[in-house]
């Protein structure tokens, strides 16, 4: 028989504490007695079921999404040129490396699920990294979802309607099944939800290998008209070069995503920053590929004015073949939703363990071991903003907010190391790496501003929102918020079979 504790405060707890420093003849105990990471001998807590080939199929899965599909034509068109245009997709790769590697450190010093949301919060305390938290809880997950899911449904129903547009009402509810789908098969098993990741993830890469395969045919067929002047046309005003880069980062976006479940990876201190290692340099040899195939087949004008590059290249090369690039995009989403879902619900689940969100979300369940409270808490979050018809303004509004934290998470490791020189870190990164990307991320925050005063403008707003909600509902808690927490906490352990994530059978 089981016991659930359904008491909900909405106090925070202590986890934020910097990890253990080393004391005299022994190493730091960075990885032990932290009360965010589950206890010994706790009877629910998440299991390590996540090896290292899933972890390179996770990373590669959520980066590798609808991006270098459709939307490659955002670098081309603030770059200026194709030569140019390729220079940054590869800056892009290594910056993307150079950050993950950041955050390898990070998350080998500071063991816990989360990402930015723990590292933040370790580095900075409770405050900041509940309004990172706040933003990824309104916006910046739940938007990002419901766009790779709309974008599976129009793409799997392009066969269907090949000369228009899908109905609305078909592309959204197409959206909202897979949403639940997903939901329901990370509900159950984790072991599901990595092979579903692996499957799809290898059928993105095979659809990546066909347009590479029918570029190099074109190329060695004698077509190299569009490489005869690579750079002609290249813009170089910074303002310009730093859009540029948003839009290449952007497809490589997901990078940290393994952090989100650390707790759930086998032996995270070495597989973590092996996944890394493989995973980043694959995912950019693919992006340069690709992207060279693109440009050796399609001219400049036909990229720009193409809204899914992917699918003109299949029209122009495949014949009667090319309703595959509609399938190989649709499966790209799906398999990129599915790594997404995945760990962004540890997010919210990690955030609700810390008290900065209701406790129902942080609770388990006690046969499948898997977050239940808060994957449902996500889905439906997301299965609102598929009927909010400005989603893809509210992404453009918090696109430097995204930026911004991840500035702040580097910030971070280099505050530790002032802070913690002592602390025991499994891998210790080069200091020139972060200064370098804190470099850079400076440099596209505030070019930002100077190129969409009125994106930043919203951004900034959302974040500072999070400030009286914090004080109102966490540090000084109004009594019927916590009665009425209390309720569902005790409600959604009855009935999702719950229990809290340190609680023991008796």
């Amino acid at each position: 028989m089981t016991r659930i504790q359904a008491s909900d405060t909405l106090i925070p707890r202590q986890v934020f504490d910097a990890p253990v420093e080393s004391v005299e003849g022994g190493k730091a105990r960075a990885r032990d007695d932290s009360s965010d990471a589950p206890s010994q001998g706790s009877g629910v807590k998440l299991k390590q079921r996540i090896g290292l080939l899933d972890g390179v199929a996770i990373i590669v899965g959520v980066i590798v999404g609808a991006g270098i599909f459709v939307s490659p034509k955002g670098v081309l068109m603030y770059s200026g040129s194709i030569g140019q245009s390729l220079i940054v997709w590869v800056l892009c790769g290594v910056l993307s490396m150079v950050g993950a590697l950041c955050y390898a450190e990070l998350g080998t010093m500071i063991p816990k699920s989360g990402g930015d949301y723990a590292y933040i919060g370790t580095a900075f305390g409770p405050l900041p990294a509940f309004l990172y938290l706040w933003v990824a809880l309104l916006i910046l997950v739940p938007t990002g979802n419901a766009i790779t899911a709309l974008t599976f449904a129009q793409y799997l129903l392009k066969p269907f309607w090949p000369s228009c547009d899908a109905p609305i009402e078909a592309v959204q509810l197409l959206a909202a099944a897979m949403i639940c789908l997903l939901t329901v098969i990370n509900c159950y098993n984790v072991k599901w939800v990595t092979r579903v990741t692996d499957i799809f993830t290898g059928t993105k890469v095979v659809a990546l290998m066909v347009i590479v395969a029918a570029g190099i045919w074109y190329l060695a067929d004698g077509h190299t008209e569009h490489w005869e002047q690579p750079f002609s046309g290249a813009i170089m005003e910074p303002g310009f070069i730093a859009l540029a880069f948003y839009s290449g980062l952007f497809s490589y976006s997901g990078w940290n995503y393994l952090n989100f479940v650390t707790e759930e990876l086998k032996d995270p201190y070495r597989n973590l920053p092996r996944a890394i290692c493989i995973s980043m340099p694959v995912v950019t040899v693919i992006y340069m590929v690709t992207n060279v195939a693109y440009f050796s087949v399609l001219s400049t004008d036909e990229i720009l004015s193409s809204e899914a590059v992917a699918v003109t290249f299949g029209d122009k090369m495949l014949g009667f073949l090319s309703w595959i690039m509609p399938i190989a995009v649709a499966c790209s989403t799906f398999g990129s939703l599915n790594g997404a879902i995945f760990a962004s619900s540890r997010l919210f689940f990690v955030g609700a363990r810390n008290g900065h969100l209701p406790a129902a979300i942080s609770l388990i369940n006690i046969n499948c071991l898997t977050p239940v409270p808060s994957l449902i808490f996500l889905c439906v979050i997301t299965l609102l903003l598929l009927f909010i018809k400005d989603t893809y303004v509210l992404i453009n509004y918090v696109s430097f907010v995204e930026a911004l934290f991840t500035l702040i998470s580097v910030a971070g490791l280099m505050w530790l190391r002032y802070k913690q020189p002592k602390t025991e870190r499994p891998i210790r990164v080069n200091l020139a790496l972060p200064i370098i990307y804190l470099i850079v991320c400076l440099f596209l925050v505030i070019a930002s501003i100077s190129q969409s005063p009125t994106e930043v403008g919203v951004g900034t707003v959302i974040i500072l929102s999070g400030i009286p909600i914090y004080y109102l509902t966490i540090h000084n808690p109004v009594q019927w918020l916590a009665d009425t927490s209390q309720t569902i906490n005790m409600w959604c352990s009855k009935f999702f079979i719950c229990m809290p994530n340190q609680e023991k059978f008796e």
